[in-house]
């Protein structure tokens, strides 16, 4: 569990973390995969959100993903991605977050993905958060804990098995 002193101190910054869905590039599941390669090329990412008509979330594309599907058993075929719809390759097991922000969700699911889906609870996309966004929250909160509150050693108590532990407190 994030603690109420860390929790406060990274959330100083929370209208930073959430990049808008107006500003994230996106496919739709019925664009075919030439045009998926065509824009996963030309913005440089390796995996962007995919959004049914309704601009709900509705899977990940990545360029491995596309690619994959030029090649057969004996040659590789790129005419094939026009007759190929995003939906039928893109990973629909898409872990997202909402709002409010729960920064202990979002760490975890960090771990394994350079960014999260943020979805309102119709699935309706509403952008995403970035590794990059939680690196400069983590950088504020290495800079800022100590100047907002007052870390003191815990003591020990006999057999306890911690090897350091910290009492924080608000600065007065």
């Amino acid at each position: 569990m994030i603690g109420n002193a860390v929790k406060s101190i990274f959330l100083e910054n929370e209208e930073n973390l959430l990049i808008n869905g107006d500003n994230v590039a996106t496919l739709t599941d019925t664009n075919n995969l030439e045009h998926a390669l065509l824009v996963l090329t030309n913005i440089g990412y390796s995996k962007i959100p995919v959004l049914n008509k309704e601009q709900q979330l509705v899977g990940l594309i990545s360029l491995s993903n596309v690619v994959s599907e030029m090649f057969d058993t004996e040659s590789i075929n790129p005419e094939r991605l026009a007759e190929i719809k995003v939906s039928d390759v893109m990973d629909k097991n898409v872990k997202a977050t909402m709002l409010p922000f729960n920064i202990e969700k979002i760490l975890n699911l960090l771990v394994d993905g350079n960014f999260i889906p943020v979805v309102d609870d119709k699935e309706k996309f509403l952008g995403i958060i970035t590794r990059k966004e939680i690196l400069k929250s983590v950088n504020h909160l290495a800079h800022e804990l100590e100047l907002k509150y007052d870390v003191y050693e815990k003591e020990i108590q006999e057999g306890e098995t911690l090897n350091k532990a910290f009492n924080i407190y608000p600065k007065r």
